[in-house]
Formats: structure tokens, sequence, C-alpha cells
């Protein structure tokens, strides 16, 4: 028999559906989304069941923030030429 269960909105989607919502996100919000997980599970009120889910979203999320940061180092590497360069602020920039 089925019990009806209050879904969060981190095992509502399937991973699959997760994956393509996940990929269509902008880095600043997979971040922050991340973010909120770590807070509500460093808060140790989740349930076990919605505390797994949360670590496989949140897995799934820090994965696709170190692509994006990788893909983006890639494009300053493009346009230095192939050689990834310190930051080095201009004197008149240090504050």
């Amino acid at each position: 028999m089925l019990q009806p269960t209050s879904e969060s909105p981190v095992d509502a989607v399937t991973s699959d559906e997760a994956g393509a919502a996940i990929g269509g996100l902008k880095f600043e919000a997979a971040l922050a989304e991340l973010e909120q997980i770590v807070q509500s599970m460093e808060g140790g009120r989740l349930p076990l069941e919605e505390s797994l889910a949360a670590y496989r979203r949140g897995s799934e999320l820090l994965k696709h923030c170190q692509q994006q940061l990788g893909n983006a180092e890639r494009q300053v590497q493009i346009l230095e030429n192939g050689t990834l360069h310190d930051f080095e602020p201009e004197a008149g920039d240090a504050r």
C-alpha cells in the first residue's frame, strides 16, 4: 500500500531530470543551491531519506560547478594564448 509522502524539492526530481535541470543552471544559481543544501544538512534536522537525496543533489551540483569553473579556466587560457597567468592587480587597483 502506498503512503503519501511530502516530497522535498530535493527528491521531487528523478536523477535523469535532475541532470538535465542542473545542466541548465548558471554557475551562481548552482552554487547558491549547493550552499542552501549544505546549510540544511549541517542543521541536522533532515530525515535520513531527505539527507541522502540532498547529498546526491549536492554532489551533482558540485560536479556541475567544478565543470563550469574548468570551462571558464580553459576560456581564459585560450584568451591568454594557452598560458594561464597569475592575476596581478595594477598599482592603481590596490586599495
